[in-house]
């Protein structure tokens, strides 16, 4: 694939040997490891949803997967979580893409030869700069992901948007870091003048990600409660 594009290769297949479960670290020959979590529940049987989790500037793997760590078990969630290569991802740091969106590719490969994934609850999500690469990543592959999920987001990247993913914003009122004005409802105008399917939760806050907006993003994406 050549370099500055964002189109992702990885593809859910037919999978049909059990597979370990619970949280793994994963080794692709970077410095950074990235996570995965599968639940104890997992059935080859039943494709699972899984999201691709990013962390935001100054994070790790570890931080990305906490988003919705603590609701996985029981959601049924496979998580899986890459580390940016530098200390924020590629498309901010260099203003391409490249190694991140690599591994990117990578992990989702690795996961979806050996676990059943349910292709149409398959999203890609993070916090702060996590959520700007998840919806530049995700509407340039939406021919892949079926949600989006975006934390207090700054900004949509370059890419030749595919496909029709429905998306999930939140933003804090009270951000002093990426403010709302500027990010989130920018953003949300921009995505819904584009004709794309937007929820958008406001709540008053700052650049976090309260307990109950990880919540309701888990019962969007999954169409229940849990």
């Amino acid at each position: 694939m050549a370099a500055g594009q964002a189109h992702l290769t990885a593809r859910p297949t037919p999978v049909t040997s059990p597979a370990p479960v619970g949280l793994q670290q994963l080794h692709f020959g970077g410095e950074r490891d990235s996570y995965l979590f599968v639940p104890p529940s997992y059935d080859v049987a039943e494709p699972s949803p899984l999201v691709l989790l990013l962390h935001g500037a100054g994070g790790h793997a570890h931080d990305g997967i906490r988003v919705l760590l603590h609701l996985a078990e029981r959601a049924g969630l496979i998580l899986l979580a890459p580390a940016s290569h530098d200390t924020t991802w590629d498309i901010i740091t260099n203003r391409a893409y490249g190694p991140d969106r690599d591994l990117a590719d990578r992990a989702l490969a690795y996961v979806f030869a050996r676990y059943a994934v349910d292709p149409m609850h398959l999203a890609i999500g993070g916090f702060s700069d996590g959520a700007s690469y998840a919806l530049s990543l995700g509407l340039a592959n939406g021919d892949l992901f079926s949600h989006i999920l975006a934390f207090s987001p700054g900004f949509i990247g370059p890419g030749r948007p595919r496909g029709n993913p429905s998306i999930f914003i939140s933003h804090g009122i009270e951000d002093s870091v990426l403010p709302i004005n500027a990010c989130g409802r920018t953003i949300v105008r921009q995505l819904r003048a584009a004709q794309y399917t937007v929820l958008y939760d406001e709540f008053d806050g700052g650049h976090v990600i309260p307990p109950e907006i990880a919540w309701r993003a888990a019962d969007w994406f999954l169409d229940r409660a849990i």
